[in-house]
């Protein structure tokens, strides 16, 4: 690939949008045709070169995914910044609905739900009066009884913080890592530039939430919410660094939030992150799992063509 040319995405419409800050490319290939390598996703990702993104998601038939997918059922095809290929990515299902409704690939009126294919499993995804929200599946702990036991199972080192910080390694279909924190300043002083050292050493790499306890605004306090959790929230996300939001990671940090707080902790939380706020919600699955639904926004900004 030459310093000029964009491979297979040359003169491919290519659409712009985001979840609560957290930015995708979009690109539309039903029949899995267009061939795209690590480097061409991190060349058309990168912000002084490319386009500008924290992920590239293509539109695929699930049929050409998975043999047994419906005919009319979608897959998100799903890379990190950096071209690497991710299980799931919370906002970026909300932001991949939004694309398929705004390209007339789905007609998906409010309070109607829609199944969407991912590399974590098929996620249910519902229209709301200001989004959408999604059924991210079961949570779980990474390290299982070890974790449950001792409610933490490994260390964080990062600049701004003098010496490492016990964390929880939760799974939401990817892997993340969360911090608790004691004040906004340590949150606000830390320095995300470079990823957070984690340890012992994930095999494949995970996500790195750090969190502190919130208050809950006063206008969102106004609308009558009882019992609910609040935590703001920084994320360092593997193969991409820090973004505005993480969805996935949101879920994760209101799940390690909820278990640190004890039986009495609320089912509902409001995360807010540098990109907007997040809503979280445990409710009981069809499996009889504990379920985590998170809603937000999603929005598309614009159109481009490689030359």
């Amino acid at each position: 690939m030459t310093e000029n040319t964009w491979g297979d995405l040359s003169g491919v419409p290519l659409t712009k949008g985001h979840g609560t800050g957290n930015d995708f490319i979009f690109v539309t290939d039903p029949e899995k045709q267009l061939k795209l390598p690590e480097e061409l996703i991190a060349r058309v990702c990168d912000r002084h070169f490319g386009i500008g993104a924290d992920g590239f998601i293509r539109a695929v038939k699930a049929q050409m995914m998975e043999s047994d997918a419906p005919e009319d059922r979608w897959f998100m095809d799903y890379r990190n910044a950096d071209g690497t290929i991710a299980e799931m990515c919370g906002n970026g299902v909300r932001a991949f609905v939004e694309y398929l409704v705004s390209e007339d690939l789905l007609t998906l009126e409010e309070g109607e739900r829609v199944r969407i294919s991912t590399r974590a499993g098929v996620k249910t995804v519902g229209r709301t009066d200001n989004g959408y929200a999604i059924d991210m599946g079961p949570w779980s702990f990474m390290d299982g009884d070890v974790a449950r036991e001792s409610g933490v199972d490994s260390q964080v080192s990062v600049r701004g913080l003098k010496t490492p910080r016990s964390a929880l390694s939760i799974s939401m279909g990817n892997p993340h890592t969360v911090v608790a924190l004691g004040t906004d300043g340590k949150l606000d002083g830390l320095s995300l530039d470079a990823a957070p050292k984690v340890s012992p050493t994930p095999a494949h790499g995970t996500n790195v939430e750090f969190v502190v306890p919130e208050e809950i605004e006063d206008t969102e306090a106004e609308t009558g919410l009882a019992h609910v959790g609040a935590i703001r929230m920084r994320v360092y996300e593997r193969g991409v660094g820090e973004t505005l939001s993480c969805g996935t990671g949101a879920c994760a940090a209101a799940a390690a939030t909820r278990f640190w707080a004890g039986d009495d902790a609320p089912d509902e939380w409001l995360v807010y992150v540098p990109g907007g706020t997040l809503a979280v919600t445990f409710v009981t699955g069809p499996d009889d799992l504990e379920h985590v639904v998170l809603a937000g926004s999603a929005s598309m900004v614009g159109k481009v063509v490689l030359v």
